[in-house]
């Protein structure tokens, strides 16, 4: 492992440079990695390791977006069932509720020797809920991507790669910690780092309610609200709210840290955000602990698996995500995004010699 410093606290990654594609090849020359699903992380893991080289078999009820990348039947597409009995190692990425309801007939095909491997550690975290409890004699890995399926995938086309934590719950074939880096590698990591499974799970559920996801949408209404309540045109309110963060802002974060995105700001920008990051701290920070004890608690995975378990979830589902989609703040986004200028903006900051202040 390399020894990283991170803001003062040292430690240790596993980067592609110490563990890199030619090993994690030769450590499952001889597994069959089985994918059990193909829903949202399922396609982009598995045409990811497959691209890297290795012996990849899919296991889906539903075949036909399969087919369309490029799967075969009876080659390397097979039920469910085939696919867990021909499968060495076998990469359970059904969702968590699914995880649930598939764990019996999972749990047969387990043989002693085979790796039990997750993305997520809620289904092994929260068994009581889930009831699932893998036999002994297997490896139990978790390899946990930090980003959608979706962008697995592209960071893998373009070479850069998405982070991703890494765990060992149980080792029984004493290979268990190689088979998981390998596998980490495989799908593309930028850099693997280790967890267990339940900070993963912890982590996890508490960034996507929270500032990933819930808590960034959250926000965005309330300023949006605000500016309309007080005249600003719908795309006045959406260009301040969504559009300067996502096309411009974000990516300067992204690419240098947010202390060189307020240095290259106006001063009055700067000095704005800088007196006002405190109060915004001070108002969530009481909602993060909530979230935090919420997460930890297992009240958020048991609701999770009540609504995901209910027989009209997809129709509840749908009226939620239809009442966000047709608010005036996302319609606006939809005008919005169709008036975007067809090239790609560029806001890279190379060449611009360090942090070169922009007091303009």
């Amino acid at each position: 492992m390399a020894k990283i410093n991170f803001g003062g606290v040292e430690e240790e990654v596993i980067t592609r440079k110490e563990f890199n594609i030619t090993k994690a090849r030769r450590v499952l020359k001889n597994e069959t990695i089985a994918v059990i699903g193909y829903g949202v992380q399922a396609p982009a893991q598995a045409l990811n390791l497959k691209d890297n080289g290795f012996n990849v078999i899919i296991g889906a009820r539903t075949k036909d977006r399969a087919k369309k990348d490029g799967w075969k039947l009876g080659k390397d597409l097979f039920s469910i069932e085939d696919a867990l009995e021909k499968g060495t190692i076998i990469l359970y990425l059904v969702s968590d509720a699914g995880q649930k309801q598939l764990w019996k007939t999972v749990k047969k095909y387990l043989t002693p020797g085979k790796a039990l491997v997750f993305s997520h550690g809620f289904g092994l975290v929260y068994n009581d809920l889930t009831k699932i409890e893998p036999p002994k004699d297997i490896d139990v890995l978790l390899v946990a991507p930090k980003g959608s399926g979706l962008n697995v995938r592209r960071n893998f086309l373009s070479g850069a790669g998405i982070n991703s934590s890494f765990a060992v719950a149980q080792d029984a074939s004493g290979k268990a910690d190689e088979r998981c880096k390998a596998l980490g590698i495989g799908i593309g990591s930028g850099f693997l780092f280790p967890t267990t499974f339940e900070k993963e799970v912890t982590s996890d559920l508490t960034g996507e309610r929270g500032i990933l996801m819930g808590a960034l949408c959250g926000v965005m209404e309330a300023q949006y609200e605000v500016l309309r309540k007080n005249g600003h045109s719908p795309s006045e309110a959406f260009n301040e709210t969504v559009e300067e963060l996502t096309q411009s802002l974000i990516r300067l974060v992204d690419e240098n840290g947010m202390d060189w995105m307020y240095a290259n700001c106006s001063v009055t920008a700067q000095r704005g955000a800088l007196d006002w990051r405190p109060k915004f701290k001070k108002a969530t920070l009481p909602v993060f602990k909530e979230l935090y004890k919420s997460v930890k608690s297992g009240q958020e995975a048991a609701r999770t698996l009540r609504m995901g378990g209910r027989k009209d979830y997809k129709q509840v589902l749908e009226k939620e995500l239809s009442a966000m989609a047709n608010s005036e703040m996302w319609s606006t986004g939809r005008e919005v995004r169709k008036l975007r200028p067809k090239g790609k903006a560029s806001t890279s900051t190379k060449g611009t010699g360090g942090r070169g202040i922009n007091q303009g």
